[in-house]
């Protein structure tokens, strides 16, 4: 049920914490610190012994870095978290408007000279270079060392040992040992000797197994290496592993985490390392034993992303029962809306919903559920300071979703508490067009998301709106709810697959008014031939996930084609018919009247 998060970190003590940071960089030579929104296995989430960026500025983000200096203290983030940010820290930080400004060049006109220090072990191979070649030939030198949180942070928590379960084949469509086999056939025909795994969604997939360390997340931390043989070195506490020893079997070799180091320094090269994963520290224990390395991704990424025929049989029923949770909640939130209720009224009603199925294992991450003008701030999450009770007139964005053992989901639909106003409805419109456009879409094999997601964007760039999100991002399966590398930004270059599932969320955001937030999940699928067989080249196509209605209130059918009409109207009849028989009578009614016909 709902927790209130945002007592871990508390910005009125980031003056005192600063301070006392300075002074340990004052002791060690440093003239600037930096502080990631990372651990050591370099996933998106961390426990929160990990989370030093909000210990230290009361940040909250899931994304984000502190550069701090002698004088001054920029906390950089992107355009998600620019409203958040400066609502979060205190005077003593500056926010930094990121990547439009990046740290290398802040740190040269800031410093101009000096030693800069990190943890090597929480920035990756590709971050260092870059910062390096940034600051190449000035007086500025980046100085690896031990984390200087870690040394003043007195009731920093223990590192997470949540037990470890195994994945079911039915659920995960594919034994381990063949993952395995395939994987390592792989790095064979490439020649290398065997690869280093980092990421904990990765070791998860990999053997299939979950965990518990990471809030919403079903990931346990540890580090792998996959040898060319397809046996597996795990580096994980033997006391999370008591159920799952015979899943593993004898190929899986267990060691204690402080084994890892010495691990890597008795490899025989070529040892596959990713620049985008893998810490600086790993390379440097590779290095330093004179083990050659071979750049290159690493091997579970992309077959983590091509999820299997069981995997999205998986999903697609996941979402099925979700979906009925959520108009169960739709229904109650119609009667209650103009009653007085609240922000964390909305988020324990919804979480209750989906609990009653009595499937949910845990939400796939805190319901982001901002009312009037916390709905224009994108990734808002409510405290008990900041609960903010539904006022007529108010759009309500309620971003959610579940983690269940055969998948996991993440939808969000925008509400509205009474009548809104036209500007609302219009705006609300041109995203609801955006979500279409991407819904419809056919493309030919080999585009990425950078290719084509502007197609979700051109509605609202016609009105000269926009928004500060990628159209969407990957999902995993029962595994994390933003998962890589597949995404639909400017910035991805990696092709879009068969079974790669994504996130179909197009917005529009107003600050201090309002926000808009449509989303769907999406699964790419080889496209049929159209008829005629006019087909000239190999067309993708997606097919959606998420069955839930949307608000047909907020929207200007005036402004829809005939195409976009029959596309809403055949959405919400699949709803009435996949999402219909799974609710009691009361809430078949509701949902019947939400799905009628434009």
């Amino acid at each position: 049920m709902f927790q209130d998060f945002s007592v871990l970190a508390r910005p009125e003590q980031g003056p005192a914490r600063l301070d006392r940071l300075r002074q340990e960089m004052q002791a060690q030579g440093l003239q600037g610190y930096l502080v990631p929104r990372a651990d050591a296995h370099q996933g998106e989430y961390v426990a929160p012994r990990d989370d030093r960026l909000a210990w230290l500025t009361g940040f909250t983000g899931s994304a984000g870095f502190c550069v701090v200096l002698m004088d001054q203290a920029g906390v950089f983030v992107d355009g998600r978290y620019r409203v958040q940010v400066r609502e979060q820290v205190a005077g003593c930080f500056t926010p930094v408007d990121w990547p439009e400004t990046k740290p290398g060049p802040w740190i040269l006109q800031a410093l101009g000279t000096g030693r800069v220090g990190f943890d090597p072990w929480l920035y990756t191979i590709g971050q260092i270079a870059e910062l390096e070649e940034a600051l190449a030939g000035s007086g500025i030198t980046l100085v690896p060392g031990d984390n200087l949180i870690d040394q003043i942070w007195e009731d920093q928590p223990g590192p997470p040992m949540a037990p470890v379960a195994e994945q079911p084949l039915e659920f995960a469509g594919e034994a381990h040992s063949e993952k395995r086999a395939r994987l390592a056939s792989d790095l064979s025909a490439a020649g290398h000797r065997a690869a280093v795994i980092t990421l904990p969604d990765s070791i998860a997939w990999l053997l299939n197994i979950r965990g518990r360390d990471i809030p919403r997340n079903p990931l346990a931390h540890g580090f792998a290496i996959l040898h060319d043989d397809a046996s597996v070195d795990l580096f994980m506490a033997d006391e999370k592993l008591a159920s799952v020893r015979g899943h593993l079997g004898a190929q899986v070799r267990v060691h204690a985490p402080d084994a890892f180091v010495p691990g890597l320094r008795a490899l025989q090269g070529p040892v596959r390392l990713d620049k985008v994963s893998a810490p600086l520290a790993v390379h440097h224990a590779l290095e330093g034993a004179g083990c050659e390395v071979a750049f290159g991704a690493e091997p579970c990424v992309l077959p983590k992303a091509r999820k299997n025929a069981a995997e999205i049989a998986g999903m697609a029923e996941a979402h099925l029962r979700d979906g009925a949770a959520v108009v169960n909640f739709l229904s109650w939130f119609d009667r209650h809306a103009q009653g007085g209720i609240s922000e964390i009224d909305v988020v324990t009603k919804l979480e209750e919903c989906r609990r009653a199925s009595n499937a949910l294992l845990d939400i796939s991450f805190d319901t982001i559920a901002g009312t009037g003008p916390h709905g224009a701030i994108m990734h808002y999450r409510v405290t008990n300071e900041s609960n903010r009770e539904l006022a007529p007139g108010d759009l309500l964005v309620l971003d959610s979703g579940g983690q269940y053992q055969d998948g996991t989901t993440d939808i969000t639909r925008t509400l509205p508490v009474g009548e809104v106003g036209e500007e609302e409805r219009r705006a609300f419109t041109r995203v609801l067009q955006g979500m279409i456009a991407m819904s419809r879409l056919r493309w030919p094999k080999g585009l990425a998301g950078s290719h084509i997601e502007a197609i979700g964007r051109m509605p609202l760039w016609m009105a000269g709106q926009d928004f500060d999100h990628g159209l969407g991002h990957g999902v995993g399966a029962y595994l994390c709810v933003h998962e890589g590398p597949q995404r639909l930004s400017r910035v991805s270059d990696v092709p879009l697959e068969p079974g790669m599932i994504l996130s179909n969320e197009p917005g529009y955001y107003r600050n201090g008014a309002f926000g808009i937030r449509i989303e769907n999940l999406i699964v790419v699928e080889q496209a049929a031939a159209l008829p005629g067989g006019d087909d000239h080249r190999d067309m993708l196509c997606f097919r959606t996930l998420t069955y839930a209605p949307i608000d047909r209130h907020l929207i200007v059918v005036d402004m829809l084609s005939a195409e976009e009409r029959v596309w809403i109207d055949r959405y919400h009849e699949t709803c009435r018919q996949v999402i219909g028989p799974r609710l009691e009578p009361d809430a078949r009614l509701w949902l019947d009247a939400a799905t009628a016909a434009l």
